[in-house]
């Protein structure tokens, strides 16, 4: 049995969803499939595919070996393009994960772009605060943000952004501008409670420090919620200049206290820890640099 081939048809039957589709898109007969996915299943002492009368689901043990099945197919074929001198040329999935906010505003629009670049390759985008186990969901590259706990991954820093204190002009019409950090205890602050989000900030202007708390009655659970409640005038809020770059540069929000400065925000290319870094994942990683170089310089 040749077992690259047989993983090759496993995935194209998993993927088709039935052994019928799977010849048609291989050229093979049906019996040729069957006997090949009975190989398989014998030579690895399990059962890889439940059948029934409406057609084809993995097992638990069918769910595990297609993920790395696929990856073995995808590295193979990379070998190869870069053997013949085509390592430009990309194909296969990429199957990214990034936050909503970020990627809606920083990513996702430019991505057209990237796909004309390399016509042969799919995208999968899974947008999600939440830090993800990148094996259990086959993400090939996560950006990241703020701190890394995780150290079972393999991390490369692409980017940094200052963070600021933003409102919208509807709130400070109301309220005021804060002179001074220490000012920020008397607003409304809008706190991001989730992630790289904090309560307490350190100021810092020409070697002075100014520890701040915020005080605030909305705290959210994901960065696109906080956009939101800044636009609508709620409060303020420290942020990264990248969540409000459209508005920073519309005056739909303004930046406050410019001479003080907080740590900034760092944003990390994640790669599963103990596998190869694909092509696929360096060139998008890539992309997305080139894209973070010419919003910093705009």
């Amino acid at each position: 049995m040749d077992r690259l081939a047989a993983m090759e048809t496993f995935v194209r039957v998993v993927e088709a969803g039935s052994f019928s589709e799977a010849a048609r898109q291989l050229h093979v007969g049906q019996p040729a499939i069957s006997k090949t996915i009975a190989q398989l299943e014998s030579h690895l002492g399990v059962q890889l595919l439940l059948r029934s009368t409406r057609g084809l689901t993995p097992t638990e043990a069918g769910e595990s070996y297609y993920e790395r099945a696929r990856r073995a197919i995808e590295e193979a074929d990379e070998a190869e393009h870069a053997a013949r001198g085509a390592g430009a040329s990309l194909s296969g999935r990429l199957r990214v994960s990034a936050a909503p906010a970020f990627a809606s505003l920083h990513v996702i629009p430019h991505l057209g772009q990237f796909l004309e670049r390399h016509p042969g390759l799919d995208m999968e985008v899974v947008l999600d605060d939440e830090r993800i186990d990148l094996i259990e969901e086959g993400i090939d590259v996560a950006l990241r943000m703020g701190d890394l706990p995780d150290s079972a991954l393999t991390v490369r820093r692409i980017g940094q952004s200052p963070r600021i204190v933003v409102a919208a002009p509807a709130y400070l019409a109301r309220h005021g501008e804060p002179a001074h950090p220490g000012d920020l205890a008397a607003h409304q602050g809008i706190v991001y409670a989730k992630g790289f989000g904090r309560d307490a900030w350190l100021f810092r202007k020409d070697g002075a420090e100014a520890p701040v708390t915020m005080r605030g009655r909305l705290r959210l659970s994901a960065a696109e919620g906080v956009r939101s409640a800044v636009l609508a005038g709620i409060g303020l809020a420290v942020a990264s200049e990248w969540m409000f770059a459209p508005e920073l540069a519309d005056g739909r929000v303004k930046r406050l206290l410019a001479e003080w400065s907080l740590a900034p925000l760092d944003l990390w290319a994640a790669f599963p820890a103990g596998r190869g870094v694909s092509a696929k994942a360096r060139a998008f990683v890539s992309f997305v640099e080139e894209k973070l170089g010419s919003v910093a310089h705009s």
